[in-house]
């Protein structure tokens, strides 16, 4: 089964796990990459929109490890 994002709330969980990932060092593990790729194709493209936006804000490193479905 997908993981999927239900709300914002979970969309930021995933965010901050981000952003502690990449405090260990510049990559981020391909596991964390495959989760947060399919959840963002499969969750609601507002919550996908969403995760860039914050990503953007908070983990402007990590946005090169992740797909853009609009």
């Amino acid at each position: 089964m997908a993981y999927r994002w239900k709300n914002k709330i979970e969309v930021d969980e995933a965010v901050v796990v981000v952003m502690n990932s990449l405090e260990k060092g510049p990559d981020l593990s391909p596991w964390l990459v495959r989760t947060m790729n399919a959840a963002i194709k499969d969750s609601d493209p507002a919550l996908g929109t969403y995760f860039f936006e914050e990503i953007q804000k908070h983990a402007p490193g990590a946005v090169r490890f992740f797909v853009r479905v609009e």
